[in-house]
């Protein structure tokens, strides 16, 4: 009896999932769409409200996830990449998980890629590859796993960026290198459930996808050479199309029906694949029409929008990859989309827009300016964090400093 009364006092003190949550990266779905409702369609002239900030995460390029009342992110501290989980109503720091050591080149130091919730448990990879499951409530590490020294990969030159997939009872991983591009753990334990050996590039930066095809789940990834979808049974290659990446491969793809859309900047461009019964592999189209080197593209209702390099921000017609319009009233930048408006967060200046997405044009609806910026940032960096929009608050991150603004309608 006593032992049901603790374990009914402990599931208590863990909040329950909000509608609202962003658990992931990119949110709930990995598409950069949230489906919550109730926000504010036009900001007031210097913005919405800044509910907190927060100066103590450490140098890093990692988005927040948000669920059950929390906050998560990578960051920096004492010489080590770490996990931490914040109180979201105050941004007060809860606990911190340790991840390995720092990586560090003149673009920035630090982790890159968001961490995972699933449940009552949190996964998180840093850039030298360090991967860790932790406890949400109490940052309690269950198991520890690393991409190099377990798995063989080998980190790309900006280090491990991926956001790690739970997918069922696997956490998904792009190690990259000969003993296989993808593998996939047991989320319980971390031992190794499968590797993708028929499938050896080198890891990138861009996330897995999940996606139903022909009645069978399937692992979508990209890499510098390739889009390739595995199964995620036994990591078996189902199909691959070949991919002229150059320099960094980063945007995540986007699955629609029976099809894949990818871009990359560096001058490459854009694809839509459609896949068939047998796993055979139509392109729809291939151009230049978006080249989106890491802010990520969003699919809403039939039309893409984001940055494209040398064209500005960017509509785009899924179904026949032709731009329907296209803008620079805002710089080079990153974006999310909640309650039918665009977030964009430019790079350079730290100018953050509202805009509607329509196929009528760049519609604008507020701006403001992030302030402060930090004064840790490296020559080449840039304001890479992408925003994420959970439970009416705006979360924005420059490196150490972590911002929440309230974007609730009144």
């Amino acid at each position: 009896m006593k032992k049901i009364v603790f374990f009914a006092l402990f599931l208590a003190t863990v909040p329950g999932p909000l509608a609202g949550d962003w658990p992931q990266w990119r949110g709930p779905h990995r598409d950069g769409v949230s489906r919550e409702t109730g926000l504010l369609q036009a900001w007031p002239s210097a913005g919405p409200k800044r509910i907190w900030l927060s100066r103590d995460i450490g140098i890093g390029y990692s988005a927040p996830v948000v669920a059950k009342g929390r906050l998560f992110v990578l960051g920096t501290k004492d010489g080590e990449e770490q996990l931490f989980a914040k109180e979201t109503k105050s941004g007060r720091t809860l606990w911190t998980a340790a991840l390995g050591g720092i990586l560090s080149n003149n673009w920035g130091d630090g982790p890159r890629g968001a961490a995972t919730v699933d449940g009552d448990r949190i996964y998180a990879l840093g850039a030298k590859g360090g991967l860790v499951c932790a406890n949400v409530l109490d940052g309690n590490v269950l198991w520890r796993g690393d991409l190099v020294e377990d798995l063989g990969g080998k980190a790309p030159y900006w280090g491990y960026s991926e956001s790690l997939l739970v997918d069922g009872d696997r956490v998904i991983c792009t190690p990259g290198g000969r003993r296989g591009t993808l593998a996939a753990l047991d989320k319980k334990t971390g031992k190794v459930l499968w590797r993708s050996a028929d499938w050896t590039d080198g890891a990138q930066y861009s996330s897995v996808m999940p996606v139903e095809f022909n009645g069978q789940r399937q692992l979508v990834q990209l890499t510098q050479k390739t889009l390739a979808g595995v199964s995620a049974h036994d990591g078996s290659i189902l199909w691959r199309n070949d991919w002229p990446g150059r320099t960094a491969v980063i945007p995540t793809p986007i699955v629609h029906r029976d099809g894949i859309y990818i871009s990359s900047g560096y001058g490459v461009g854009c694809r839509r694949i459609t896949i068939g019964a047998g796993h055979d592999v139509s392109e729809d189209y291939s151009n230049k029409n978006m080249k989106n080197q890491h802010g990520g593209v969003l699919l809403l209702d039939g039309h893409l929008y984001g940055y494209s390099d040398g064209r500005g921000w960017t509509c785009q017609n899924l179904q026949s990859g032709e731009v329907v319009w296209d803008s620079k009233k805002l710089g080079k930048g990153c974006v999310v989309y909640a309650d039918k408006r665009l977030y964009c967060l430019a790079e350079s200046s730290g100018t953050v827009a509202l805009a509607a997405a329509d196929t009528r044009g760049w519609k604008e609806h507020g701006r403001f300016e992030l302030e402060p910026q930090t004064e840790l940032r490296k020559p080449s960096g840039r304001i890479w964090t992408h925003p994420v929009v959970a439970n009416g608050v705006l979360y924005l991150r420059d490196q150490e400093l972590l911002f929440a603004f309230d974007v609730r309608a009144r």
